[in-house]
């Protein structure tokens, strides 16, 4: 079969800004630089901004992980847990897209630019977010089939969080807030339950620096 090239384009994006010719900057990811390079000229404009990457695995692992975080920051803000405890999901969210993408061959560097952190801020901190507006109508009682339904749009993160949960168990990679996620949507344990689960974990420092280094990696 003929060589299929192709690139991944994903970063903090909300296509209703985009649409409105928002400034908004992403990251165009191939195998291959000239075609990564070739849709950034495609894609750029006076309000839209294409930086290029190889790190095709790092750029999808974002964009997909973000989604299930997202979909927990919605319900920390329907439950009033407050800006401290958002704050704190958001970046151990970050540290669990790090982890996993450090199993499967991710750049922590990616992980910390547009397609990591700047997707994961968007997504979990806006109503345009679905991720985070079906957060919110759980969180405020609404079963997640009910939530989808009224949502009536794809909330990837619903998907996602099923198979991340497997493909985490199966690579060792510890992921507690995917778990309180997809416990809470598949399960139906309570997300006050969650939260108590979360914080009578185990204490353990901040940083492990070893699970953020991709394998087969460089510096």
């Amino acid at each position: 079969m003929p060589e299929v090239r192709y690139t991944v384009l994903s970063g903090p994006s909300h296509a209703e800004e985009v649409a409105r010719k928002k400034p908004t900057a992403v990251v165009a990811a191939s195998k291959w630089p000239e075609e990564a390079q070739a849709w950034q000229k495609i894609f750029t404009a006076g309000y839209f901004r294409v930086y290029t990457s190889n790190d095709v695995t790092g750029v999808e692992t974002g964009g997909a992980v973000k989604n299930v975080i997202a979909i927990a920051a919605g319900i920390a803000a329907a439950t009033g847990l407050g800006d401290n405890a958002l704050a704190a999901l958001v970046s151990r969210g970050l540290a669990e897209v790090m982890r996993f993408g450090a199993k499967t061959g991710a750049h922590p560097l990616t992980l910390a630019g547009l397609a990591g952190i700047g997707d994961l801020m968007v997504t979990c901190y806006s109503d345009l977010s679905r991720n985070y507006r079906l957060g919110k109508a759980v969180g405020l009682g609404a079963k997640p089939e009910q939530a989808l339904r009224e949502l009536g749009q794809v909330a990837e993160g619903y998907y996602t969080v099923s198979a991340l949960v497997s493909q985490a168990r199966k690579l060792g990679v510890e992921l507690p807030i995917t778990e309180a996620v997809y416990r809470i949507l598949y399960e139906g344990i309570p997300p006050a339950q969650a939260v108590d689960e979360l914080f009578s974990r185990e204490l353990k420092p901040e940083v492990s620096p070893e699970i953020y280094w991709a394998p087969n990696q460089e510096e």
